[in-house]
Formats: structure tokens, C-alpha cells, sequence
């Protein structure tokens, strides 16, 4: 035998050895972070990662969790499905975290989440809120209200607090977000005995909705939902007043973001949205998360970053409790004892209130109604579960 094919022989045993290594006393918890940090909507992927990031810094100075430091490999998949796609199967198979908290958008959630079941592995969304997401299987969580939820909340909301009786729909039909949410307003609103005088509905990408709202005008609805993005909300506000149209709109927490104020201008003052936080409604907690995220990055956290830092708070605390369960050197054992734990959290106490995940792995707790004003969003109203 030659002797660099002893020498390969040798370089490979060691390989393995360090790898073994890697899994014993001092090896840290690996967790994979998905989100766009890049793209249309890379402003919820960066609000995500910057929470779960100060969490694990946080953690970590106190001394990791078990004993060991948690390390988080980021992945930016660009609100793509195939980016998405590849990233969890990086994750898993190369990388070999223990757990992935993301995607951030519903539709890579769902792609995420069928990776993540299909190889046992925990996934925790800190923001993607369609029904479909935890329905992959029992490995997916998440940290956010369900669209049920924020179409059941905003259609009280818009008929009982707003005293609103008729309103017109503006859905993207190519989102299952936006179609969720949709028929969980309209089926709620008409069954308080409101009427949905105009259903409307545009791409994901549009610029130009003028067709659509012309039609909406001719309804003349007290208030508009537009269950979607702040993307295309900004310009649905701007072109509505352009078209003499001063009517409210309503929406869902999509409409959560800095960039809304850059769309849409004042066009958007006084719209009303569903959400998962406002600092208004929080408590200890909610304080030391806001002092702290304004001391590291220097501006307000949005809801986006309170579920980011929920979903990391949910996921270390599941591990905690998984104890020598999750030290496992065997990733496949260590990964179901922390899915196993995470499944039976009960009244956490997190940054968007006191949380209980359902048999669904969904979170049952409160929610908040904000409305759009100059400077920012004014908290309104919290809703219990």
C-alpha cells in the first residue's frame, strides 16, 4: 500500500474520530436560522434573525443551555421555495442541527416544513401563519397566531369596535396567506351580519391595482381588507386615495413593517391591522426584550422580531427541558427528545404574552389590533384567546 493511500487511511480515521468528538460534552447545540436576508421581503427575515440571534447571544452568556453554547447557522433563502428547499436539507443532512427555527413567509414554511417531517427533524416559524404550515406533521411548531385567528379577530374587530357593516375584499390569489386569511374574514363578518359588497383580487408582484379598486369605488364599502404584504398594501393605500377613496383598510400582520410608512406614505394612516405585539401591550418581559433589542441594534423591534425571539425562547426552552434526552449522541434521538418537549409547552411566559402550544403545535394566546399612524402604529386593543 502506497503511502499516501495509508496517509488518506489515516486523515479519514481522524476525520471520523473529531466528528465523534463533535457530538460529546462540548459540542454546541446546532440550530439552522431560515429566512430571507435578501429579496421583496427580506425586512421580516432580517427582524427574525436579528431577535433569534440576540437570543442566543443572551443564552449563551449565562452559560448556554445544558451546559453548552448554542450556535446558529444562518441561511438566507430569499422568500424562494427551492432556496428554502435546499437550506433545510443543508441544514440537516450537513450541517446536522438539532433544530431550525424559520421559514419566515408561509409559502417557504410549508416547503420547509415537509423537509424538516420527512427527516425528523424540529422546525419552529416564528411568523408563517397559515393552517397548512404545522399540517406537514408533528415535527413543525410555531410561535405565531394562525390566519383563522387574525381573520376571526380583525372581522370582530371591523364590525363590532369600527361599527363597519359593509366592506369589500382585496386578495392575492396567488398567496396562500392572503387566500386564508380571506376566507376566514369574509365567512366570520358575514356571520355577524356584515356584507362583503366586492371581491377583488391581484398577483403577487402587481404594481397597478387601479382596475380592481375602481370596481371597489362603484361598492362604496365602508372599509377595505387587504389580507396580504406591506408591498403590495402601500400601493393599494396610495392608489386608493389618488382614486378618491378615504375608506379604512384593514389588515393582518403582513402590514408590519418599516417599508409601509416608504410605500404608501401617508396613504396609510389610520389602516388597521391585526398583530402579535406592540410594546404597549407587554409586560416585564416584553420590556427587557424591547430595552435590549434597542441597545444591540439601535431602533424599535417589530412584531416580526418579537416572534423571532418567541420561537428561540420556545426551542431553548424545549431543550432545557429535553435534558440529557437532548445531549444524545445519536442527532436522530437528541432531535425527537427536543420535538417531544417542545410539543408539551405550557404557559410559557414570552415577549407576545403567556403561551400554550395546542395539539396542533399551534399557539394559543392573545393578539393586539394596532392602527397606522404618523411615526408608527398605535396600539389599540389586545385580544384574549
Amino acid at each position: 500500500m502506497s503511502k499516501s493511500r495509508v496517509l488518506s487511511i489515516v486523515l479519514a480515521a481522524v476525520m471520523v474520530m473529531t466528528a465523534a468528538l463533535g457530538a460529546g460534552a462540548n459540542a454546541p447545540f446546532k440550530i439552522g436560522v431560515v429566512g430571507p436576508t435578501t429579496g421583496p421581503v427580506a425586512t421580516y427575515g432580517l427582524s427574525v434573525i436579528d431577535a433569534v440571534t440576540m437570543a442566543a447571544e443572551e443564552i449563551n452568556a449565562k452559560g448556554g443551555i445544558l451546559g453548552r453554547e448554542v450556535q446558529l447557522i444562518i441561511e438566507d433563502n430569499k422568500a424562494d421555495a427551492t432556496e428554502t428547499n435546499n437550506a433545510f436539507r443543508k441544514l440537516i443532512s450537513r450541517d446536522q442541527v438539532h433544530a431550525i427555527i424559520g421559514a419566515v413567509v408561509t409559502a417557504n414554511s410549508i416547503v420547509g416544513g415537509q423537509v424538516a417531517q420527512m427527516m425528523k427533524v424540529p422546525m419552529i416559524t416564528a411568523t408563517s401563519t397559515a393552517e397548512k404550515v404545522t399540517q406537514a406533521g408533528d415535527y413543525v411548531f410555531r410561535a405565531c397566531l394562525i390566519d383563522p385567528v387574525q381573520g376571526v379577530i380583525m372581522a370582530n374587530f371591523a364590525y363590532n369596535s369600527l361599527g363597519v357593516r359593509e366592506v369589500a375584499v382585496l386578495t392575492a390569489r396567488t398567496n396562500d396567506y392572503s387566500v386564508g386569511l380571506e376566507e376566514v374574514f369574509v365567512e366570520t363578518f358575514e356571520g355577524l351580519g356584515g356584507k362583503i359588497v366586492a371581491k377583488e383580487s391581484y398577483s403577487e408582484g402587481d404594481q397597478d391595482f387601479r382596475a380592481q379598486l375602481t370596481k371597489i369605488r362603484a361598492q362604496n364599502p365602508e372599509a377595505v381588507y387587504v389580507p396580504g404584504y406591506y408591498t403590495e398594501a402601500g400601493l393599494i393605500a396610495k392608489q386608493m386615495r389618488q382614486l378618491g377613496m378615504d375608506q379604512p383598510i384593514l389588515g393582518p400582520d403582513g402590514f408590519d413593517s418599516p417599508k409601509l410608512f416608504e410605500i404608501g406614505g401617508d396613504a396609510v394612516y389610520g389602516s388597521y391591522f391585526t398583530n402579535h405585539y406592540h410594546p404597549e401591550a407587554g409586560d416585564e418581559v416584553s420590556q427587557r426584550f424591547l430595552d435590549n433589542y434597542r441597545a444591540k441594534y439601535g431602533k424599535e423591534p417589530d412584531g416580526f422580531a418579537a416572534l423571532g425571539y418567541d420561537a428561540a425562547l420556545i426551542l431553548f426552552n424545549a431543550i432545557e427541558r429535553a435534558g440529557d434526552a437532548a445531549l444524545a449522541r445519536n442527532i436522530a434521538a437528541a432531535r425527537a427528545a427536543i420535538r417531544d418537549e417542545m410539543a408539551k409547552t405550557k404557559d410559557l411566559h414570552v415577549v407576545t404574552g403567556v403561551l400554550t402550544l395546542d395539539e396542533n403545535r399551534n399557539p394559543v394566546k392573545s393578539a393586539v389590533i394596532l392602527k397606522v399612524v404618523e411615526g408608527g402604529y398605535e396600539f389599540v386593543e389586545r385580544v384574549e384567546p
